[in-house]
Parts: structure tokens; C-alpha cells; sequence
């Protein structure tokens, strides 16, 4: 960013003849948090013990008038209690201050503010005005004396928190000024450079008020620059509908930059899907400011010389303004369109990227193959029946997780169905018209099906990916009036395969008969649920036309679920789980519905079919993740395989925006290289640092990237992104304050092309997610982006609990599970109970194993023998009482790479207790096994091993078992095959069976 304010810095020499007072930096001078970001450098000349200062500060601020003034004498640093103020306002500030120390310099500061609130929550208040004078001095006052003291400087914390020029404000009279001689009715368009990022709303910048108004824009480009600038239009009544238009680019000699090579960010663009789409009005309210961004894709080809054409603003309202466009385009040819040179903007063109769109198959899945109704995918089949509904969903995952079997895991009792009921209790019966297969590749099939009365008619339209997701759109359309008693959407399970749910505000584990579930989304991010066992399951989700992504993580009940107008009902409906006759079926009701002739409903849904892939134990052994920026050879020296990067570290110091430092970034990946050891860095969508360059760029852009909401928060964020955000996370040492993203926007796309130039120019080898506010689209382009050309592209999901309030009661697997096709290791994580939760809820929602992942545990460095039936570890270094290089020395000296995993969860598993409260896994090899063992009973236990030896593999002629000795884990001993062994509660015991 240094270098950025460098460059801009003889650019703003032109500017001070205008503002008369020098803006200038105070070089982190003083203690912000209690003095502020702003002051004023005034020289007392006077005599006597009154100093009048008037303040030209031009400061955007609300309510000046309301805050506190703090005086500071320059030469001892104290604070002067004898000030009085006269008028304040946003102009100017007219003060009195006794001038303790003489002629001399004295400090103005004018916003100070204090924190409060959670160091990483900031809420920044800002001082009240108020009176510490005494009554003496104040009467000493000539209230029309004239000002004794120079105004000298105007002066920011630095050079980041600066108001210059952007942010300094035009007088009234000066706009005034300006509008009479613009001689205009509706709106001005005043052009302006990208360097300068338009950034108040409701003023105008002082840059802008002196002079003529201009009618044209002249800029510099490379060859194949990404180049942008900016339209500021301001309002001078009401404008509904703004637009701009570009024509042609010409040179003498009749070369054309075309239109086509023009767009404005504003009007439309390319949607994070990859879709085209245009704003159909972009309204700008009398007395504000809309910036335009504008971009010019320079052509690589292109002659130099100077190009002309024009920019046209229009609204319905009154003229359009035109806008003379000159660009002169050097023989330089930009590296890769400018990108390496942010500062100027030229990463804008990425909001409209359509990079790794296509949905082609993704390692380790495989194509899509159809045979007549059925849809093979990776260990899994879809048959479908004439309506459009699958018959049949299998699988063909062992219990273990660890392979394939040849028999089908059925996971349906019957077709899924919608049963349409009317008043009397009789089904209104659809007749198909008919399946129809629209499209067939190797990442997605689609298919349409129609079924249709002389009263209904319910159109389908639905695909399949390759990972396992499908997505139907129900069109359900009333041909005559028509009252029903209810319509459901059945899903009947086999009962021996709906053993777990997760979802419906059930925590994960065994399923309980029966669950009652009603709408409830202003408080509850809540639509659906996963049913099933560990080698078969599905997921569903209810949605109508209308669905949008709702926020996440800490945010939710601030953009929550849309309620979908057909499930829900007016509060009719609901969802039914449990037994019932033969199945287990979840019952999707809707309760009486009255329909007139041409109504539509949609009942739209989701489907993910678990798990999506088998378990790759050996990347679990061998891969072990180091969770801090550290010194190289000191992570080498721990065993640690891949260093996570977090945000707030000297070479990631930004949240989600990971560009600024990246050269050291990449001379630190180099290193860790050379080294044999990986680095995945922190980076994700839900917030975005306010270092980021585009800033401002992405908030002309409305809700669309930044999400509405209260303001507040960091001081900063107060002064210069000013209201209607939601303050995120804040890091105090560094002042990084980030705000909240929308949800699903363009932003994905930047994000897309952000982590594709990561992956080529500074070497990642995957990232950290904290956390997902993306859907699977971006998923999918991002694992494409980081596996290129035979990267790793790793991919670590750490997820606090979301089964809150401020989450929306939302388990965290079932919210992130449209990920974890594409996802390498859990990490879940703050707010995990692991000492009272049981077993099956370790299984659902922690431990990744029914999904074909593995884990790690988090919260007070986990339970250290729990996980371990489930493969798990805590992560180093994160806690100080729970260090996993005691259990990696023993997986080691095993020889667990390349073992099988056997869960007490299969029916194959060939050690059991004699206590079903303390569970058993297995991890099998030639001639020996390492048996985990851990305790959910209620107190001290002990227990007796119930062995197949033969399942085993081992002679238990030749067979002993010895418990290693394990640092903070367990003492060595050994055991004979019929000795009991005292279990502790919450604990367990760590088995080595080998033949002598």
C-alpha cells in the first residue's frame, strides 16, 4: 500500500491550490484510540491567554458538532481543559483554546473516539462534545475577536486513514456555485481518473467544485491493459433509471478499440454463475453521487496512438451528458493486462470472469455415464422413473468407507413422490407425459419430465452432477380451480438406512422417531436435512424461485433464508420424519392450498447424494497440518507436512484480500519448498479487508458485493465507507477492518481469478476456509484453479459451531456439505462439545467419515482418545494441553500408512467391548493392529475385548497387546488376551496386536 500512496502523491500536488490548507501525513504520530485520526496543525501568533482558530477542514462526517474537541499543546504533549468552541459544522470548526505554552504550535484534534465492545468487534464511539473550561477564562473571551492562529496543516494518522482528496468536502456555496454554472436541470457527470476512487455519496469533493466543468476524460493505457475510469454522476433531482453507453474508439488513422471492449461494472456484467445479466435501473437519489466504473480491455494487438470516442450518461429523466473519451495508448504491451499493478485498479475485469465455469469432471470423480433411466457416477446410481424422480438412489461404498462393494446399497423403499390431495382425501393422479434427456456430458446430465390431469400439470426439470448434486425445478400449474387438503413431496427411505440425521434442529446422530419440524427462517437457517448410514445417505433441501444464499458464520439473522411461498404455506406447512409402515419417510407437507385456474407454484429442491468418494486414509497419516506462521526449520523439525497461513500474519496481513504482500508470500512458499514442506494460505468469501484496492470500486456497486446493514463498527469504517454495511472481523495490532460481503455476487468471480493467480505467480499449494459464504459453483471453479497443472490444491474446511442463534441453528455439516466433494481435511471446531456429545454426533458432524473425509478436532485441543476411533488428531500448534506428535510417533512407529481403517461403526469390525459404551476401531495391516478404544460410559469402567481373530488376521496363539507409553495419553503396559482393562471416563486406551 506504501508504494501505492507514492505513486498518488505528486498526483495530489495539483490539488492543493484548491484546498489552501495542506493535507498531510502525521506518520502514525500519535495514539489514535484516543486522540483519533484527525487533527489540525495550527501556529498561535497572538499574544495574551486566547487563541481563536477557524478550521477549514472540510470533513464528511455526521453531526460534527456533537463530537469532542481535544487541544494538545505541541511542545509538552498535555492536554489544554480551557477551549470553547463556537460554530461547527461540516465546513469548518471555530475555536477558542488557551495557549499554555505561548507562541507556538498547537494540535486540534476533532474526532476522537474510544473503543469498546470485543477487541475483534470494535465498536468505535466517538467522544461527546462537552465543557472542562473554567468559568474565569471563559469570560475572558472577546466572542468577536478575530482568528490570532494560522491553520498550517490538516493532518491524518497516516497516510491510509487520509481524507484527501476524495473525501474533503466541497462547501455548500461552492456547490451551489457549481450547479448555477453547469446550467443543468437533472445531473452533472464529472469524469475522473481510477487513481482517485470516487468515494462520498451524499457530497462533492472539493476536487470537483473549482474551475469548468469538464466534458471530457483523457488517460493512459498499455497494450492489453485492463484499463478503468470513472463516470461521477450527480443528481440534481430524483433519477430512477441511470445508463451509459459507449461508442467505438478511433484512432487517425481509423483503428478501432469497439464497444465490445468496453462495459461498465455498474450496468451489468457476468454473473458469479457465468450468466449475462443487466441492472434494470440504477437509481441515484437528488444530492448524491453514483460512480460509474468503466472499463476499456485494451487489445494486446492494438497500434498505439490515441484513441477517441464518447461515454453517454442518460436517464429517462431530462438529457443524456456526453462525455468525450480519449485514451492514448503506449507501445508497452501490459504483463497480463496490468494485473501485477492493482493500485490502478486493473483487476476490476475479474468481477465479470467466467474462468473454470465449465463443468468438467473433477478429480477423483469420475463421468457421467447413462444407460437408459440410470445414471452411473462415482460409487453411486441414480435410476429414474418417468415423472422425473429418482427410483432408486445406490451406493456402492463399504462400511468402512475405505472401498467399493459389488453389492448396491439401496438406499429408497420406493420412488420419490409428490402426492397432490384433495379435500375429500383422494390423489389427484398425474399421468407422465413422459422422460426426456436434454443434455448429456461427461460433468452434468439434464432431463425434463411432464405429468399432467385435466386439474394439475407439474413440470420437471432436473440434473445431475458428477460429484453427486441434484437440482430439480417443480412447476406446479393449476389448470382449473382447485382446493386441496395437501400437498407432500414423499422421500421413503429403507429403515436400515436412515440409521443418522443431521438437520431439521436435530444435532447430528442417531435419528429420532419421529422428528416435527416447522418453518421458521427469520430465526432458523433451516430447510432441510441428511438422512441415511455411513456408506449411504442424501440430503435435501427445500427452495422456491426465490432462493437466495443467507448470510453465515455470526451473520445470519441479518440476511436470513427467503421463505419459500409453496412449502411453506402461510405456515401450514412442515416436515414429518419417521417411521411409517415399511419405510422411513420424510413427509414434506404443505397443508389446504387453494389454486385458481393459472396459478404457479414451485416446489423446488435439492438432492446430495453421500458419500461422495471413499476415505483416503493415507493422506490423513502422512499429511499433517501446522496451523501458524512460524519459522520454517522449526515447523520441519515438528513432522508438520503443510504450514496454514492464517490472515493477520506478516506475508497474509489483510483478510481475504492476500495480494498486497504477496512477494513475501511467495519467497517464504519458496523456501518452504525447498524444504519439502507445502503452504496453504487463508482465504475466503464473507468479509473483505478494507486494504482491499477496490474498495470503493465495489461499493458504487451497491448491495450487490457489500452487504447492507447498521455501519459502525472500526473507526475507519465509520469515516470513509460511512453507513449501510455490517462490520466484520477486526484485527487491533495491525487495524484491518473488514465488512461483510452480500453473499452470492461478482465478487466470486474476482475470487476465482484471485486464487488462479495465487496458484501461478506466488506458488499456494491449496487454501484454509474459515468458514464458506460461496455455494458449490464457486467450489468447483476454485478446486479446478488450485489443482491446475498438477497442483495439490488442498483444500481445509474449519467451521466454528453453528448451532446458535446468531447462526441460525444450523449444523455445520449439513451447511457446508454441498462442499465437501472438493474439500481434503474438517477442521470443526470452536464450540465442539467433545466431551458430552456422543459418539454418533462425533461421526455426523465431526468427524467427515460419512462424506469420505477425515478430520481434525479443535476446542480445548479436542478429546484426545474419542478421536481417534475416527482418525483424528488436534492441529498443531494450536493447543498447549493436547500436542499430537506423541500419537503421530506412534502411528509411525505402527506403520499406520497403508493400513485399513475399520470403524466400531461397520459390521466387519473385528473388535468389540464388553461395554457398548466404549467403541473400538481397528486399523488393520499384515500380522498386526492398532486398536482405538474409547469410553462414553458414565464413570471408571472397565472392559474385555471381544476379538475375531480370524477377521483380525493374527494368531492369537503368537498375538500380544501392548499399550504404548504416550506422552499426556496413556502409560505403557501390557495386557493378556482375557485381562480386563480399566477404562477412564471420557477416556480410553491405544492397543498395539502384532504376533510375536
Amino acid at each position: 500500500m506504501k508504494n501505492l500512496f507514492c505513486a498518488v502523491g505528486l498526483m495530489l500536488l495539483s490539488c492543493f491550490a484548491w484546498s489552501q490548507v495542506p493535507y498531510t501525513s502525521g506518520n502514525n504520530g500519535w495514539k489514535e484510540d484516543s486522540l483519533g485520526n484527525h487533527r489540525a496543525v495550527v501556529l498561535f501568533t497572538g499574544e495574551g491567554k486566547v487563541a481563536k482558530a477557524v478550521i477549514p477542514w472540510r470533513r464528511n462526517d455526521p453531526s460534527p458538532e456533537t463530537k469532542c474537541i481535544i487541544i494538545q499543546d505541541a511542545k509538552t504533549g498535555a492536554k489544554i481543559n480551557n477551549t470553547r468552541t463556537g460554530i461547527i459544522n461540516n465546513e469548518k470548526g471555530e475555536i477558542w483554546f488557551e495557549p499554555v505554552s505561548g507562541k507556538g504550535k498547537y494540535f486540534v484534534y476533532y474526532m476522537p473516539y474510544r473503543n469498546e465492545g470485543r477487541s475483534n468487534y470494535p465498536k468505535g464511539v466517538y467522544l461527546p462534545a462537552g465543557n472542562t473550561a473554567a468559568a474565569d477564562w471563559l469570560s475572558s473571551i472577546n466572542s468577536l475577536m478575530t482568528p490570532n492562529t494560522q491553520v498550517k496543516e490538516i493532518q491524518s494518522i497516516n497516510d491510509f486513514n487520509s481524507f484527501y482528496p476524495m473525501e474533503v468536502i466541497a462547501t455548500a456555496d461552492e456547490t451551489a456555485a457549481l450547479i448555477a454554472r453547469s446550467k443543468r436541470d437533472n445531473f452533472i457527470v464529472f469524469p475522473e481518473d481510477r487513481m482517485f476512487p470516487i468515494k462520498m455519496q451524499e457530497r462533492l469533493p472539493l476536487r470537483w467544485v473549482h474551475g469548468t466543468i469538464p466534458h471530457s476524460f483523457a488517460g493512459k493505457a498499455d497494450k492489453g491493459e485492463n484499463y478503468t475510469y470513472q463516470l461521477g454522476v450527480y443528481a440534481l433531482r430524483d433519477l430512477d433509471d441511470v445508463g451509459v453507453v459507449f461508442s467505438d474508439l478511433i484512432n487517425t488513422n481509423g483503428k478501432k478499440i469497439p464497444i465490445k471492449q468496453q462495459y461498465c461494472l455498474n450496468t451489468g456484467g457476468t454473473d458469479y454463475k457465468g450468466e449475462r445479466f443487466a441492472m434494470s435501473k440504477i437509481p441515484v437519489a437528488r444530492g448524491h453521487v453514483q460512480a460509474l466504473w468503466c472499463g476499456i480491455n485494451i487489445p494486446v494487438d492494438v497500434q498505439p496512438g490515441i484513441y477517441k470516442g464518447k461515454a453517454i450518461v442518460s436517464s429517462s429523466v431530462g438529457n443524456s451528458e456526453s462525455i468525450n473519451i480519449s485514451i492514448t495508448v503506449s507501445d508497452k504491451t501490459a504483463a497480463d493486462g496490468g494485473i501485477n499493478e492493482p493500485w490502478k485498479q486493473t483487476r476490476l475485469t475479474w468481477l465479470n470472469s467466467t474462468l473454470a465455469q465449465e463443468n468438467t469432471v473433477i478429480a477423483p470423480y469420475t463421468p457421467l455415464v447413462l444407460q437408459e433411466k440410470t445414471i452411473s457416477l462415482l460409487g453411486r446410481k441414480v435410476e429414474l422413473n418417468s415423472d422425473g424422480f429418482p427410483k432408486q438412489v445406490q451406493t456402492f461404498f463399504t462400511e468402512e468407507m475405505t472401498g467399493y462393494s459389488t453389492k448396491p446399497n439401496d438406499l429408497l423403499y420406493e420412488g420419490i413422490h409428490f402426492h397432490f390431495t384433495k379435500m375429500d382425501g383422494k390423489n389427484l393422479t398425474l399421468k407422465s407425459t413422459g422422460l426426456q434427456f436434454t443434455r448429456q456430458e461427461a460433468g452434468t446430465i439434464q432431463w425434463q419430465a411432464g405429468n399432467v390431469n385435466d386439474t394439475l400439470r407439474m413440470d420437471v426439470d432436473a440434473s445431475l452432477e458428477f460429484d453427486g448434486f441434484s437440482a430439480y425445478t417443480v412447476k406446479v400449474t393449476a389448470l382449473q380451480d382447485v382446493k386441496l387438503k395437501d400437498i407432500t413431496f414423499h422421500i421413503p427411505f429403507k429403515k436400515e438406512m436412515a440409521k443418522y440425521m443431521m438437520g431439521l434442529g436435530q444435532k447430528g446422530g442417531e435419528r429420532q422417531d419421529p422428528v416435527k419440524w416447522k418453518w421458521d427462517v427469520a430465526t432458523k437457517n433451516q430447510d432441510g436435512a441428511w438422512i441415511g448410514s455411513v456408506n449411504a445417505g442424501l440430503q435435501y433441501s427445500l427452495r422456491d424461485e426465490n432462493y437466495v444464499r443467507p448470510l453465515n458464520t455470526n451473520f445470519y439473522l441479518q440476511k436470513p433464508l427467503l421463505l419459500p411461498s409453496s412449502w411453506a404455506n402461510g405456515n401450514k406447512g412442515g416436515i414429518d420424519v419417521g417411521i411409517k409402515g415399511s419405510s422411513m419417510l420424510a413427509n414434506n407437507y404443505t397443508g389446504e392450498k387453494e389454486l385458481k385456474k393459472g396459478d404457479v407454484l414451485y416446489f423446488n429442491f435439492t438432492l446430495l447424494i453421500t458419500p461422495f468418494h471413499p476415505i483416503d486414509t493415507d493422506f490423513q497419516w502422512g499429511t499433517r497440518f501446522y496451523h501458524k506462521y512460524q519459522n520454517l526449520d522449526t515447523i520441519k523439525a515438528t513432522g508438520a507436512t503443510v504450514v496454514n497461513i492464517h490472515h493477520a500474519t506478516p506475508i497474509n496481513p489483510w483478510i481475504n484480500y492476500p495480494f498486497i504482500e504477496h512477494k513475501k508470500m511467495k519467497a517464504y512458499i519458496d523456501e518452504a519448498h525447498s524444504k519439502g514442506l507445502k503452504v496453504k494460505i487463508y482465504n475466503t468469501v464473507r468479509e473483505l479487508s478494507n486494504h482491499a484496492y477496490e474498495t470503493f470500486a465495489l461499493r458504487s456497486l451497491g448491495h450487490e458485493i457489500n452487504s447492507t446493514g447498521k455501519g459502525g463498527g472500526f473507526s475507519w469504517l465509520q469515516e470513509h465507507v460511512g453507513n449501510d454495511y455490517i462490520a466484520a472481523w477486526f484485527v487491533p495490532g495491525i487495524k484491518d477492518a473488514a465488512i461483510v460481503n452480500s453473499g452470492m455476487s461478482r465478487w466470486h468471480n474476482y475470487y476465482v481469478e484471485g486464487m488462479n493467480w495465487l496458484t501461478k505467480n506466488v506458488g499456494i499449494d491449496g487454501i484454509y476456509l474459515d468458514d464458506v459464504a460461496f455455494d458449490r459453483i464457486t467450489m468447483k471453479r476454485i478446486k479446478r484453479v488450485l489443482t491446475q497443472n498438477g497442483k495439490p490444491g488442498i483444500i481445509d474446511l474449519h467451521s466454528a459451531n453453528q448451532y446458535n442463534k446468531s447462526d441460525g441453528f444450523n449444523n455445520s455439516a449439513n451447511l457446508y456439505m454441498e462442499h465437501f466433494p472438493y474439500l481434503n481435511r474438517l477442521w470443526f471446531g470452536e464450540y465442539f462439545d467433545y466431551e458430552k456429545n456422543g459418539p454418533d454426533f462425533f461421526l455426523t458432524e465431526v468427524s467427515g467419515i460419512p462424506f469420505g473425509l477425515m478430520g481434525e478436532m479443535l476446542q480445548d485441543g479436542g478429546n484426545a482418545w474419542r478421536g481417534m476411533i475416527y482418525g483424528m488428531t488436534n492441529r498443531m500448534p494450536w493447543s498447549d494441553n493436547a500436542d499430537p506428535r506423541p500419537i503421530w510417533k506412534v502411528w509411525d512407529s505402527f506403520g499406520i500408512k497403508g493400513s485399513s481403517m475399520i470403524g466400531y461403526w461397520s459390521s466387519h469390525c473385528p473388535v468389540k467391548t464388553t461395554n457398548e459404551k466404549v467403541l473400538a476401531t481397528v486399523y488393520q495391516k499384515k500380522g498386526a493392529a492398532l486398536i482405538a478404544i474409547a469410553s462414553w460410559a458414565s464413570e471408571q469402567t472397565t472392559v474385555k475385548l471381544n476379538i475375531d481373530w480370524d477377521k483380525l488376521g493374527i494368531d492369537p496363539r503368537k498375538a500380544t497387546l501392548i499399550a504404548p507409553a504416550i506422552n499426556n495419553f496413556q502409560e505403557g503396559a501390557r495386557y493378556k488376551q482375557d485381562d480386563a482393562i480399566k477404562i477412564e471416563k471420557a477416556k480410553g486406551i491405544l492397543l498395539i496386536v502384532k504376533e510375536n
